[in-house]
């Protein structure tokens, strides 16, 4: 049986070369990067030269990089933190209904603490509507985020434009900062701050061929956060915890190969999308594909069957050792659609039969012919005994 890992959206595996870079620091170099000593030293030049590294990446200065534990939360260190030591300000933050859950989970807590959140609406492809976003804004506005790109659609958002929406609006004597969700966007798309204009920008390394467990947020000079995780001073006083050394250089050595080879594998993996959506479309009656058709990630194909459910579709492609994602949230015992879906409007009946197929460096067009073939017999299959219509 042939295994085909299409889910790169939900993680990558570790390159061989971020692999060896990160070994010695397990068991050769292990001191605390906090110790004064040559072994905490040693540590602390490489989490030092790490932190300038992916500060050059990101046009930032190397004290506005700051290390966690994910992009969850690093997502919530932004949301969160900025929400609750800027309450002077004002206790208004504007988020699209597509954020991750990590940027949605964090403004229901909010919610619950006296803020006011506006949730903007998307149009049909993900987009969304800056017309909205401009009435959205109001003087007590603190924090606006909007993800860079969609973790399950792939739709490309207007971060730049955005940006020089808000700044418009801010004007000399109003507060607001724009922090966007770049962890989809890493290794795709371009991560200079300058050129997107933000403030607080999240990137993690499980989505860029790095290793889990690590992320980043870069923070803007001059911008007050409330820490989320209290003890030590690591992390100039916003994450405490000894940093974690291997994971971090990692992050970096995964972040410098993802932009080298960005330009070629971005063509590429464009390629292949369009070759198997165009394929696909020809093979299957009633197939749609969701999101932006030129707006989106590379490596991005999210598709709606009709007349199947996204879970038997996706179980009955794992016989065939084909491995991707549903789009949707349904279960055995809940049949709403993925709040992502429903969002652009998709029909229910769409939105229970969609899947995600992610795009990966190991990915080729044998690969999507092996999948091309599978899929339209697996269609059929489920067809003849899906109460799905």
């Amino acid at each position: 049986m042939k295994n085909i890992y299409l889910d790169y959206a939900s993680t990558t595996y570790v390159d061989k070369r971020v692999l060896d870079k990160m070994l010695p620091f397990f068991s050769r170099f292990y001191g605390n990067p906090s110790s004064l000593h040559r072994a905490g030293r040693i540590t602390k030049q490489a989490l030092d030269a790490a932190r300038a590294g992916i500060a050059n990446v990101i046009g930032a200065k190397k004290e506005e990089v700051v290390f966690t534990g994910s992009g969850t939360e690093s997502d919530n260190l932004a949301i969160i933190g900025v929400a609750c030591a800027n309450v002077k300000f004002g206790k208004h933050v504007i988020v699209s209904k597509i954020e991750h859950k990590a940027v949605l989970e964090a403004t229901k807590k909010l919610k619950r603490e006296g803020f006011k959140i506006t949730y903007l609406n998307v149009d049909g492809s993900g987009l969304i509507k800056l017309p909205e976003l401009i009435k959205s804004l109001r003087r007590n506005t603190t924090l606006v985020s909007i993800q860079y790109a969609n973790n399950e659609i792939g739709t490309i958002q207007q971060v730049a434009e955005i940006s020089k929406i808000i700044k418009k609006f801010k004007g000399e004597r109003q507060f607001q900062l724009f922090h966007t969700d770049a962890c989809q966007a890493a290794g795709a798309l371009t991560l200079d701050v300058n050129k997107l204009g933000v403030d607080l920008m999240t990137f993690n390394g499980s989505k860029i061929y790095g290793p889990k467990g690590v992320g980043c947020l870069f923070v803007k000079r001059g911008i007050n956060l409330e820490p989320q995780i209290l003890g030590g001073s690591q992390e100039m006083g916003l994450r405490a915890g000894t940093e974690s050394v291997p994971l971090v250089v990692g992050l970096f050595e995964a972040l410098k190969l993802a932009e080298k080879i960005k330009h070629r594998e971005n063509k590429r993996q464009t390629q292949l999308r369009d070759y198997f959506i165009e394929n696909v479309l020809k093979s299957i009656e009633g197939v749609y594909v969701n999101g932006h058709p030129r707006r989106r990630l590379p490596n991005n194909i999210n598709i709606s069957v009709r007349g199947v459910e996204g879970e038997s579709l996706l179980l009955m492609l794992d016989k065939y050792g084909i491995f991707c994602s549903t789009g949707s949230a349904c279960s055995s015992t809940d049949l709403t659609p993925s709040y992502v879906l429903y969002a652009i409007g998709t029909p229910m009946e769409l939105a229970q039969g969609s899947i995600r197929i992610t795009l990966g460096r190991d990915t080729n067009k044998e690969k999507l012919d092996y999948v091309l073939q599978i899929f339209p017999q697996v269609v059929k299959k489920l067809r003849k005994i899906s109460s799905v219509k």
